[in-house]
């Protein structure tokens, strides 16, 4: 029965129009799942490139995460074994310093309901402070301190990331300890996770 509503809730959220106001350039709503997904992986919300394409993480952000996962592109998108859920699912627009944040209608309206019908979900990497905000048990006031904790999160089957924009660079340099003891375990994490 489970396998019979998610393809239905997938279709109804790809025609979401909720927040279509507010979307500079339009509704396209990003979402990737299947019922075998063992891994879940809820960034922040679609960039104009992947507005564009249609599939998540196709930009260096992806390339990167993908690096950090030791993924290939072809086991990445296999969305039987990887469900994409990102905080919101349309691109939300510019501000300032860069992408504004997610609409805050997509995790209200859907999340849960999409969850539900994800039941073999092993483990849930929250990429960046949005996801991380929503989702983890314990806020440790920043997103250093949060993936500094990520062991922290793991009984609860989430593990917290930085998002890894070409932005994040500088972040990224300035806590090698991040490369030398948090993507390893990453790495051992979701291996077990995918094996067949």
């Amino acid at each position: 029965m489970t396998a019979d509503r998610l393809p239905t809730l997938l279709e109804e959220i790809r025609s979401c129009r909720l927040c279509e106001e507010f979307l500079p350039l339009g509704p396209n709503p990003v979402v990737r799942a299947a019922e075998s997904a063992r891994l879940l992986i809820i960034g922040q919300a679609p960039g104009t490139r992947v507005h564009a394409t249609g599939i998540p993480w196709n930009d260096p952000s992806g390339d990167r995460l993908r690096s950090w996962l030791r993924v290939d592109r072809e086991t990445f998108y296999d969305q039987s074994r990887i469900a994409i859920v990102p905080m919101g699912f349309c691109y939300p627009g510019r501000g300032k310093g860069g992408d504004l944040p997610p609409r805050p209608e997509c995790a209200a309206t859907w999340h849960r309901r999409l969850l539900a019908l994800l039941p073999n979900l092993q483990l849930t990497l929250l990429v960046g402070q949005y996801a991380q905000r929503h989702y983890l048990p314990h806020w440790y006031g920043s997103i250093t301190e949060n993936v500094r904790h990520y062991r922290d999160a793991l009984p609860a089957g989430y593990f917290p990331l930085p998002h890894p924009s070409p932005r994040n660079t500088l972040w990224l340099r300035q806590r090698p300890w991040f490369e030398q003891e948090v993507v390893p375990e990453l790495r051992k994490q979701v291996k077990k996770i995918l094996k067949d």
